[in-house]
């Protein structure tokens, strides 16, 4: 799977995070995006936001305080 739009939040906080990964999926349909996201809320806040918006959430990993969401965009 090849990400084709990474989306780079890191020192931003909540709503920023999401807000940028919204403006990110209204421009593709079916892409793979990664967003990079420093603030501990995104941990539960993308994967609640990829629920309610009917994205799939393909991976979360966490490495040195920066979390890395992979999602399909739907």
């Amino acid at each position: 799977m090849n990400v084709e739009i990474t989306v780079d939040a890191r020192g931003a906080r909540c709503p920023v995070p999401i807000n940028e990964l919204a403006r990110a999926v209204e421009t593709t349909s079916g892409s793979i995006i990664e967003l990079l996201a420093d603030d501990p809320n995104a941990r539960v806040d993308v994967p609640v936001w990829c629920r309610l918006k009917h994205h799939e959430l393909l991976g979360v990993t966490e490495a040195e305080g920066t979390w890395r969401f992979r999602l399909r965009a739907g």
